[in-house]
């Protein structure tokens, strides 16, 4: 008999979005991407979840199995955000969601927390 596989242990790590300070939980391969905060206890206050990509891409976010409002931020592969989506709420599922310019790295933020710290397009993110 097989044993299945162990589930994927999300890394934690520390980025700086514009002025912010975020501690994050990092999805870095398709399956960890794919669960990405569904299901998942509301964040705190300086907390989020990035997704890394291998490449630049036009990355859809959904709000599948969401319990709670996200602020969406996509950045490219020099880490400048290309688009932010504001306080996407769980019911908007199964629209999704996508940059207007290709992104290597996507970053859920608490709702308000982008506005509350002045992320837009342009903002640097340092991972």
């Amino acid at each position: 008999m097989a044993l299945a596989p162990a589930p994927q242990q999300l890394v934690q790590k520390h980025i700086q979005i514009g002025n912010a300070l975020v501690s994050v939980e990092v999805a870095d391969t398709a399956a960890l991407r794919e669960q990405g905060l569904s299901g998942h206890a509301p964040l705190g206050e300086e907390s989020g979840m990035l997704f890394v990509f291998e490449t630049e891409g036009v990355w859809g976010i959904w709000m599948k199995k969401m319990l709670f409002p996200i602020d969406i931020v996509w950045a490219d592969a020099s880490g400048t955000v290309v688009t932010v989506a504001f306080a996407v709420e769980p019911d908007s599922y199964p629209h999704i969601f996508y940059p207007s310019a290709p992104a290597r790295y996507v970053v859920e933020l608490p709702a308000g927390f982008a506005a509350a710290h002045g992320i837009a397009e342009g903002t640097r993110i340092k991972i």
